[in-house]
This record gives structure tokens, C-alpha cells and sequence, in this order.
């Protein structure tokens, strides 16, 4: 039993190790926020099916700054759809929480 258990997990987490390079590939620094060199972390609930197309969103946490949470609903609109969540999570769960940082370096 324990083997159908370690392949469901492998599958999640390579259904999650999908949506962060998705997510890194797709989310960029606003111009004007880093002109005045703005940094934040926001916290976006995001709702799918399980085709992976996103229902809704919600930020769960500000980055405190207009321009940056404006570039959270933009991302969310760009990695739209995720990819297909693997059959394991059941559709209670079609929900995940992603946590996006923007710092300059």
C-alpha cells in the first residue's frame, strides 16, 4: 500500500514542481516598481478545474504596494491554465496558495 501512497505524492509534487517553473517563467518586475525600487511578497488562493483552467483568485496578502499587486492579477492571468492537477487530489482541493516575492538584486 505504501508504494500506491509514494506515487501519488511523487505525482503531486511533480504537479507542483510544474506550476513554480511556470509561475517563475511567467512572472516579471513591473518597470515602474523597480524604478522606485519597490520589493514585496503577496500570498494569491487560486481556484481551478481539473483541467487546470483558473475559476478565481484572491490575495491573501498585500504586497503593500499598488503597482506589484496589480502585477499579481496580471501573473495569474498568464499562467492561466496550470497545468492538469494529477487525479490524486481530489476536486474539495482544486485550490493551492502561491507565494510570490519580488526583490530586487
Amino acid at each position: 500500500m505504501t508504494g500506491i501512497s509514494d506515487a501519488r505524492a511523487s505525482d503531486i509534487k511533480s504537479w507542483q514542481g510544474k506550476i513554480v517553473k511556470l509561475v517563475s517563467k511567467k512572472q516579471v518586475y513591473p518597470r515602474a516598481a523597480m524604478r522606485q525600487e519597490l520589493e514585496g511578497k503577496a500570498k494569491v488562493k487560486i481556484s481551478f478545474d481539473r483541467s487546470g483552467n483558473i475559476i478565481s483568485h484572491e490575495v491573501l496578502q498585500s504586497t503593500g504596494h499598488d503597482i506589484l499587486d496589480a502585477e499579481v492579477t496580471n501573473l495569474v492571468k498568464r499562467i492561466n491554465p496550470l497545468p492538469a492537477p494529477p487525479a490524486e487530489l481530489g476536486d474539495d482541493k482544486l485550490v493551492i496558495v502561491l507565494p510570490l516575492t519580488w526583490t530586487i538584486q
